[in-house]
């Protein structure tokens, strides 16, 4: 094909030209071979024995030599992602359109970019942790491979940005979750052939499928006919999150009659991952069917990815003394086996029909999306019983050490011994507990699922309509409604005949229209529809200049929330079955840029947005499980934010400066914990409103190329990630009703002192020295040393708070003496985390044998199994300052922070065959 493209641009220069003219202009276009959509920022280097001349490709694919001399030239277009190309040209005319060259993708860097990146989440708990890394995942910037590959080992967040100002659409459709707000990667996790076809647009840079997020957004195509055409067969081992993994995929490529079909499925499986008791169970199958007819196309989707996971948990330091980074209390022995208590289990399919329409000037992209299924958290259930995990602070060394009046270090060494003779759950004592004669077949332990079915339907339609070669415009709308039923569901009795759905600290029934004998698979303890919808309509401009491209983009959504409550709960008779009234937020988004070609060298971009997001469904609600209230005077948050960046493109070096700044207002967060504190002792759910935060930073990357086959990399990463105003906290005590609580349920405690603490938004210092080496006899190797810093654990909002400083056991309620303020501030400084350096190698050998490509891939990361810590939290538990006081004051608090920590060294290996 290379030979075709070669005689045709040869043929077109050497046509006859009427006017002769000293000097004249070459341009061409640069597109992808398979989806042959244009390709941007490509290096074009037009160049002879006296003098060489780059350009790079406008957003259009397009790029232009002006004052070019008659004469023969070489023109070379390079990437890291392609093969490179290299024509002769020979100059003899006035005007020489090249026409569109395309390009072949480097097959090596494919598998580099898709075999490493494992998309699951690698550490878990009650309190969700996520990593933007795999929206990263297709990029070519070295400072978001960076991020991707190496940081993301201590959960490092681009910008300090969550997860959800990311934006993930499949083939135009937007498919972030509305619970949430961030996108769910479970849901096509194992399928990375079938979703390697991804368009990536970082930060507030334009997008032809709608405005995107802050932290960028991608677009990953399924169309058949833009897959490689061949089988691909590949089989993994890794001894981090699962331990082996197989994968097949068919891809027909486009036929004759204008079908082209498409193929995928893999198995992940691991009895036990890096983490101890976190067995891994996966399977993953993708199916597309595409017919293309004229400019015209329809393409058909399905997706389920069902997966099931054993999950860990943070420990406080006192664990990680006793048993070390792999500990992990939720599991236990039974009959022989290793029986997780805590299981994340998802089966959510997804079925998709698009339309594309494609010619010179306008396209449109529409399709329709139906996504079900159900997602569970299993939990073990105590009522009225004992505590049975083995990490309860009553049964830990430190409780004998911390307790009122003088340390019982005898009772202290037994406990320490107790526990390393049996440190994981005991299941036989769950069963023995519920077995006894004194319950009479009533299951005093159950194991449950904490259970989502989603129904949610989400279409979307997309167009772009050149205006001439310089005016793009793209405009679009999408809509998606969900039907949300969330409930408990019994599992298994645990050896009982049935359970008793009463709340054992009020002794009042959740459901007074039902039975309050359960059985298993019946739904008890609570029971509710959430029905949710949200429309967005955008519209963009583009224009392209000489040497200035800008754009300005605005959107409008309309989100509402309902809650429908199936459960008559007895503490909540007035407000927790049938319909809440909808709550809806009218937002609005506006975001400009420019760019500035300096020269074919050197770049300014520069860009800019204003705009309000609703909250996300688990922050409107204070206790949906229980009743319909909402979290009061609920507004959209406020994002103020820009960027300026500075590129360099050189023969030998590529560059990129940004400087950014970001500013949230009016957020809101709901937690649940249990508290002894001034205000009392019960489950609370704490809300938090008027937050405020400020991320300020820089990022480096920059890439010098030292000969063909070496590559050195510098990349730095600079932010400073703080809450730049006071919060405001109000808290629902389970025991509603009680004083002080007023009549209708809530506490507000006033002002949370948080002005200048950090976000816990992984490490805000982040710096890294790469070496590449790519020998022309396909094999290549490379090695990255990173540092990560400055990574701060979440805080306790509620001992920020005025009650903090109340004595519960005065009688009117005074203040501690000794909290003064220089006191409050020692004892509530925020702990920040050691800082971490980290190796990790990477290498692949590749063959092409009688026509079939073999690869092999491996990666070692942490080679030096380091010990270090991703992340963690403060207990609310010491909810007022003597409590906190007497705790911390130890060597082992009994309530200190909970801890994350990061795998030590691990491996990954890939062999892969295409033909």
């Amino acid at each position: 094909m290379t030979r075709i493209y070669l005689l045709s641009i040869i043929i077109g220069i050497h046509c006859c030209s009427t006017f002769s003219q000293d000097t004249y202009q070459i341009k061409g276009i640069v597109a992808d071979e398979l989806s042959k959509k244009p390709l941007e920022n490509i290096s074009v280097i037009l160049g002879n024995d006296a003098s060489q001349n780059e350009v790079f490709t406008r957003t259009d694919g397009l790029f232009e030599f002006s004052g070019v001399s008659n004469g023969d030239y070489i023109l070379y277009i390079t990437d890291n992602n392609y093969l490179s190309q290299k024509f002769p040209v020979k100059v003899t005319r006035e005007l020489s359109d090249l026409g569109v060259i395309y390009l072949k993708r480097d097959i090596t860097v494919g598998d580099k970019i898709n075999l490493i990146t494992l998309s699951d989440n690698e550490l878990s708990d009650d309190i969700e942790i996520e990593s933007p890394t795999p929206l990263l995942q297709a990029t070519r910037d070295i400072f978001l491979t960076r991020a991707a590959f190496d940081f993301s080992q201590a959960f490092f967040k681009v910008k300090g940005y969550d997860s959800k100002y990311g934006v993930v659409f499949i083939n135009g459709v937007p498919m972030n979750k509305m619970l949430t707000g961030r996108p769910e990667w479970n849901n096509w996790g194992g399928l990375n052939d079938a979703t390697r076809n991804q368009d990536l647009v970082n930060g507030l840079s334009p997008s032809e499928y709608g405005f995107g997020g802050l932290l960028g957004s991608v677009n990953i195509s399924t169309r058949a006919s833009e897959y490689r055409k061949g089988i691909r067969i590949s089989s993994s081992l890794s001894n981090r999150t699962y331990t082996g993994r197989v994968m097949a995929t068919y891809n027909s490529g486009l036929l004759k009659n204008g079908l082209a079909y498409s193929v995928s499925a893999s198995r992940r499986w691991a009895k036990q991952g890096y983490i101890e008791g976190t067995f891994y169970d996966a399977y993953s199958f993708f199916g597309a069917i595409e017919y293309k007819f004229g400019k015209h196309s329809i393409n058909a989707t399905a997706i389920y990815s069902p997966n099931r996971r054993g999950q860990s948990s943070a420990i406080t330091q006192e664990v990680f003394d006793l048993s070390g980074r792999k500990y992990n209390p939720y599991w236990g022995i039974q009959d022989g086996k290793i029986r997780n208590s805590r299981v994340k289990e998802i089966k959510e399919p997804i079925a998709m029909l698009s339309y594309f329409f494609e010619n010179t000037k306008f396209s449109l992209t529409t399709g329709i999306a139906y996504q079900f299924g159900k997602y569970s958290r299993s939990r073990l259930g105590y009522y009225n019983a004992p505590n049975p995990e083995p990490t309860y602070y009553r049964y830990l060394p430190s409780y004998y050490i911390n307790s009122s009046g003088a340390a019982n270090f005898e009772n202290a060494n037994l406990a320490k011994e107790t526990f390393l003779a049996n440190p994981q759950l005991d299941w036989q004592s769950v069963y023995n507990a519920n077995t006894g004669p004194l319950n009479n077949g009533k299951s005093v332990y159950v194991l449950y699922d904490d259970r989502t079915d989603d129904r949610q339907l989400s279409v979307s339609s997309t167009a772009t309509y050149n205006i001439g070669s310089l005016i793009k415009l793209d405009a679009g709308i999408n809509y998606k409604k969900l039907t949300s039923a969330n409930y408990a569901i019994l599992n298994d009795l645990l050896g009982g005949n049935y359970h008793e759905d009463i709340d054992t600290f009020t002794n009042t029934r959740n459901d007074l229209n039902s039975e309050t004998e359960k059985k298993e698979g019946d739904k008890f303890n609570y029971n509710y529809f959430i029905n949710a919808s949200k429309g967005e309509a955008f519209l963009q401009l583009k224009l392209s200049k000489n040497k200035w491209e800008t754009f300005v983009a605005g959107n409008i959504t309309n989100t509402t929330y309902q809650r429908e409550g199936k459960f008559l709960n007895e503490r909540y008779q007035q407000n927790s079955l049938g319909k809440s009234e909808k709550t809806g937020f009218s937002d609005f988004g506006i975001k400009g840029g420019f760019n500035y070609k300096i020269s074919g060298r050197h770049f300014v971009d520069v860009n800019g947005a204003y705009l309000s997001k609703a909250p996300v469904i688990q922050n409107t609600f204070i206790n949906p499980r229980e009743n319909k209230e909402i979290v009061k005077n609920i507004a959209s948050e406020k994002v103020t934010t820009g960027n300026i960046s500075y590129i360099l493109k050189l023969p030998r070096i590529d560059a990129r400066l940004t400087t950014y700044y970001t500013k949230f207002q009016n957020g809101t967060d709901v937690n649940f914990f249990f508290v002894q504190g001034g205000i009392g002792t019960d489950f609370v759910q704490e809300v938090v409103t008027n937050i405020n935060k400020l991320h300020l930073g820089s990022e480096l990357g920059m890439v010098y190329k030292a000969s063909p086959t070496v590559k050195l990399s510098v990349v730095a990463s600079y932010g400073n990630f703080k809450y730049d105003d006071d919060a405001e906290v109000s808290v629902n005590f389970d025991t509603s009703g009680e004083e002080p609580i007023n009549t209708e349920g809530f506490l507000n405690l006033g002002t949370a002192s948080v002005k200048g603490y950090k976000i816990p938004a992984g490490p805000q210092k982040a710096f890294s020295l790469g070496f590449e080496y790519r020998d022309p006899d396909y094999w290549w190797l490379s090695a990255t040393a990173n540092y990560l810093g400055d990574n701060y654990i979440s805080i306790s909002t509620i001992n920020r708070t005025q009650s903090f400083t109340i004595d519960p056991d005065s009688e009117e309620g005074t203040t501690f003496p000794e909290a003064t303020p220089e006191a409050l501030k020692s004892l509530l400084k925020q702990e920040k985390l050691e800082g971490v350096y980290l190796l990790n190698l990477v290498g692949g050998k590749s063959w092409i044998i009688k026509g079939k490509y073999i690869s092999l891939f491996g990666s070692v990361n942490n080679l030096f199994d380091v010990t270090y810590r991703t992340g963690g939290y403060e207990q609310s538990r010491n909810g007022n300052f003597g409590r906190l006081t007497k705790d911390l004051s130890r060597n082992n608090p009994s309530f200190g922070p909970k801890y994350w920590y990061g795998y030590g060294r691990t491996y990954f290996l890939n062999l892969s065959v295409s033909f």
